[in-house]
């Protein structure tokens, strides 16, 4: 009886040694991210972020002109984009290089990020392409489009519905004045673009064609 006894009582130590223990267990494999979403932006936040890879190509680059392009996702009837192309000077370099933010992962689109573009060579007392203190960018390509409608932007948009709009930031050296240009077109040019131009500074309207 004790020799019984003995033997289950063995048996089962060995089977309680041979049981992996649930913190030797493989843990779960962590759920994989979410992609991100595509994404559009006014033009100031994408100028900005182009604006510090910039300041690394030359510590000296200065904001030349700003554009945008509309896309089938985010035609830009809220003042945002989904890829925008800023263009930056250095005196230091005598070159002129743009560079292409893009949130779009789409066939129509750069590749999601910031992409430079290849060198040029570049003046600074050319009027064409004068730089200009990012500062005086107050007025962004949101509140463009908002006092574009007010210009007839608003009607032009009730007779196109599909139309899209694309705006660009650019130096007036003449006039010393940081202008938007705010052009709206129709799908298959049913109807004539409208431009609306304004200074990025004040906000104020300046004229329309």
């Amino acid at each position: 009886m004790k020799s019984f006894a003995f033997a289950l009582f063995a048996s089962l130590l060995l089977t309680g040694c041979s049981s992996t223990p649930s913190s030797q267990q493989k843990p779960a494999e962590p759920a994989k991210p979410a992609a991100d979403a595509n994404k559009a932006e006014t033009g100031r936040v994408a100028f900005q972020r182009m604006y510090v890879t910039a300041r690394s190509w030359a510590p000296d680059a200065m904001p030349v002109g700003l554009e945008s392009t509309p896309t089938k996702e985010f035609p830009g009837k809220d003042g945002k984009a989904g890829v925008w192309r800023g263009t930056f000077g250095s005196a230091s370099r005598q070159a002129m290089k743009p560079f292409v933010w893009s949130g779009i992962n789409s066939e129509d689109a750069p590749t999601p990020g910031i992409n430079p573009g290849s060198e040029d060579s570049f003046n600074a007392n050319n009027t064409s392409t004068r730089p200009f203190d990012f500062n005086y960018l107050k007025v962004d390509s949101d509140k463009a489009f908002e006092i574009a409608q007010g210009h007839g932007g608003k009607e032009f948009f009730a007779k196109n519905k599909d139309a899209s709009v694309r705006y660009t930031l650019t130096f007036d050296g003449r006039s010393n004045q940081l202008r938007w240009i705010v052009n709206m077109e129709s799908a298959g040019g049913k109807s004539r673009p409208l431009t609306v131009i304004l200074d990025a500074s004040s906000g104020e309207f300046l004229r329309k064609g």
